[in-house]
């Protein structure tokens, strides 16, 4: 997307950053990341396609607000012009704050309740904020062409969001989303104790379960989860009714996204952030065992 010496030049232009030493990250399938050392200090350069520039802007916006609350988001630094992103030949591109600290990996008891509770505490920091022209929950079409991918896909996506549906999401509680707060989102640090949550994507209002569902995949399901889950209620930004009667639907619904996601991916070819289309497969293959009744591979 941008080659390293275009980087330095343009950390020199819009951030008055010179002499900087940096190192590809590309960790993300959405963005191309770098990380940034010069004067003794580090950041996280990141980029993205053209076309992601709206989305892209609202995620740093969100990701400004929860630094602001005291929670550590990787937020943006401004350019010398005092914009959020500056234009390297075309393409968007920031300058993040370092985030101190280690990546969770979710494993353990005691960090699921960091995840948990971090999550709770970033809602809540979340909850008066408005972002203009934020997206709306929620993205899944179940007439997209590319759900044709796999005979199951369509169907069990559909399911999916009719379970959603069914929730009536008007009664859910509703506020700006993280969208994927996987464990590795998570940084602690530890001599502090201060836990941080980076890779804000986008700006999108929605029922805050999608995140606590997203978190609760990512450990395992609701079996491996019930202390992360009960971290997040300590925070009292949800109801334990809420997440009683909504989570197991939109745990489901996470399912589904995560289908439309790499089914999208496979039909158009889509190879951002890793190697082969193996890796998008194990996606789709992942989501069908807990999608697909007929695959006999359900799970948590």
């Amino acid at each position: 997307m941008i080659d390293d010496e275009r980087l330095r030049a343009g950390l020199a232009d819009a951030w008055g950053v010179t002499d900087a030493t940096v190192e590809a990250h590309h960790g993300g399938m959405n963005s191309a990341t770098w990380f940034v050392t010069a004067g003794g200090e580090r950041w996280v350069a990141k980029a993205v396609v053209p076309g992601s520039r709206r989305s892209f802007l609202g995620g740093l916006t969100v990701a400004g607000h929860v630094q602001a609350a005291g929670v550590p988001a990787g937020a943006p630094v401004p350019t010398r012009q005092g914009r959020v992103v500056a234009d390297l030949d075309g393409v968007p591109l920031a300058l993040l704050r370092w985030v101190v600290g280690e990546e969770l990996s979710g494993r353990t008891r005691t960090e699921q309740r960091l995840i948990g509770s971090t999550l709770g505490r970033v809602h809540e920091a979340l909850r008066d904020v408005r972002v203009a022209d934020a997206d709306r929950f929620h993205w899944v079409d179940g007439a997209a062409a590319h759900l044709a991918l796999r005979p199951w896909v369509r169907p069990a996506v559909g399911a999916a969001v009719a379970a959603y549906d069914a929730l009536d999401p008007g009664t859910l509680t509703w506020g700006l989303l993280h969208t994927d707060p996987a464990p590795e989102a998570f940084r602690l640090d530890g001599p502090s104790g201060t836990c941080g949550l980076i890779d804000w994507s986008v700006a999108i209002s929605g029922p805050l379960l999608y995140d606590l569902a997203s978190a609760v995949m990512y450990v395992g399901g609701p079996q491996r989860a019930d202390c992360l889950v009960e971290s997040y209620l300590a925070c009292r930004t949800v109801t334990r009714a809420e997440v009683d009667r909504g989570l197991p639907a939109m745990l489901r619904f996470r399912w589904a996204v995560q289908a439309d996601y790499f089914a999208r991916r496979l039909a158009t070819g889509d190879l951002t952030g890793i190697a082969s289309d193996a890796d998008n497969e194990k996606g789709l293959a992942d989501a069908r065992r807990r999608l697909d009744p007929a695959s006999g591979q359900q799970g948590p």
